[in-house]
């Protein structure tokens, strides 16, 4: 029996752009070593951080104020001056620089390599996927006024000129030395999680085109594509080395999808073209006036019926007020300056701004897909079952149906 030809991807002609990350065994290790260091700051010192604004600062705020703080504003200038939050931020701002720098070294000694890789995938590769950039797009202040999350370059710098895709490699690179996950969950714990929830919600929603704004290398847009068998793909950034190394990515697993670099503040496909429209930790990076184009066109692209669902942190409405004090910190100190700011407004009205009926949006944390047992949708579906906490098992997801046509 002969055997079966092999494929694009295992003959070579597709290249696996992952590949190419090969740290030393030192890099390795020190990668996986800030990775550890940055998750204790941001979860168990986050605690430990509160357990001081209790012990030390909360009872100054009540003794010069007669009451307890009632915001994170506030708890953030009880305790901004205290030794322990000062040495906190500084372990974990530290901790946050040190992981890009940790993936330099490996990324930079294959660009030459790298990019000739990417270079081979046409335009249109041999799946029906494509790639669509503008060479003269105008990148936003709001994008190149400084390094987002501390990462030298953030998501759009190109260090080798025309066709680099190593900014997107050293953002991926934490991905792939991180510790091993299950291959089919690879790619999209957010949209598989999103998309889980649509199509138990309504289970006769069947879209013919998704779009998934910023989305940098694509892979949410992997999950959906599992989800609602025969969507066609679209995924918009306005970074050219993500969508490229996406595109190649695309290729590699033969999943068509259509990358097109665009500001999602104006883009160029017609009214109604889409039937879902989705992000995931996308607008808190923009400013509130981007925030609101954005969401407008969301409105104007989604076919009636059609739905927008953003997954984002959860506003400051929605939690407690050490929380929010927490989750605020990236605002002050980890180079996102909108994240307050975006926190602060409300997503129903955000929604309802752009044209959405107020009784057809929604605002609901989600189970995460692959960490919430399947025994216990349908008991969250019913309300029996609360879902766990957004960031802990949780995904808080807010958007609107565009209303059907009128007969």
């Amino acid at each position: 029996m002969p055997e079966a030809p092999l494929t694009k991807a295992e003959s070579g002609e597709v290249p696996n752009l992952d590949a190419f990350f090969r740290p030393t065994h030192d890099e390795y290790v020190r990668t996986r070593y800030i990775g550890a260091l940055l998750n204790h700051a941001m979860v168990d010192l986050r605690y430990a951080v509160w357990d001081e604004y209790k012990a030390a600062a909360e009872p100054a705020f009540k003794k010069k104020h007669g009451r307890p703080a009632k915001t994170g504003k506030e708890i953030f200038h009880a305790i901004k001056t205290n030794t322990f939050f000062r040495t906190y931020s500084s372990f974990r701002y530290n901790a946050q620089e040190m992981g890009p720098q940790s993936l330099q070294a490996p990324v930079e000694r294959v660009i030459p390599q790298l990019n000739a890789a990417a270079a081979r995938v046409p335009a249109k590769d041999h799946v029906g996927g494509t790639l669509r950039l503008n060479p003269n797009i105008e990148l936003p202040q709001y994008l190149t006024g400084m390094d987002a999350h501390l990462t030298p370059g953030g998501y759009w710098s190109e260090h080798a000129g025309e066709g680099d895709v190593s900014q997107a490699l050293m953002l991926q690179g934490r991905r792939i030395a991180g510790p091993p996950v299950n291959p089919s969950r690879d790619f999209g714990g957010v949209g598989a999680s999103v998309g889980k929830w649509i199509s138990h919600k309504i289970p006769d929603f069947k879209p013919r085109r998704v779009l998934d704004i910023a989305t940098q290398e694509g892979k949410q847009l992997f999950a959906y594509g599992r989800l609602f068998p025969g969507v066609e793909l679209h995924g918009l950034d306005i970074a050219a080395p993500s969508l490229r190394y996406g595109h190649a990515a695309a290729a590699y697993k033969g999943v068509p999808i259509h990358f097109s670099q665009q500001n999602a503040e104006m883009i160029d496909y017609p009214d109604g073209h889409f039937d879902l429209i989705v992000s995931s930790f996308f607008l808190h990076e923009i400013s509130l006036p981007a925030t609101n184009r954005v969401i407008a066109e969301c409105y104007r692209l989604l076919a009636p019926g059609g739905i927008m669902a953003h997954m984002e942190l959860p506003p400051t409405k929605l939690v407690e007020p050490l929380l929010d004090f927490s989750l605020n910190w990236d605002g002050r100190y980890n180079n996102e300056p909108n994240y307050a700011l975006y926190r602060a407004q409300d997503p129903t009205e955000l929604s309802v701004a752009a044209g959405f009926a107020r009784n057809a949006t929604f605002e609901i944390t989600v189970p995460d897909a692959g960490s919430f047992k399947p025994e216990n949708y349908e008991k969250f579906l019913k309300g029996e079952m609360a879902s766990p906490p957004h960031g802990r098992g949780g995904w808080f997801i807010f958007g609107g149906r565009k209303a059907f046509t009128k007969a």
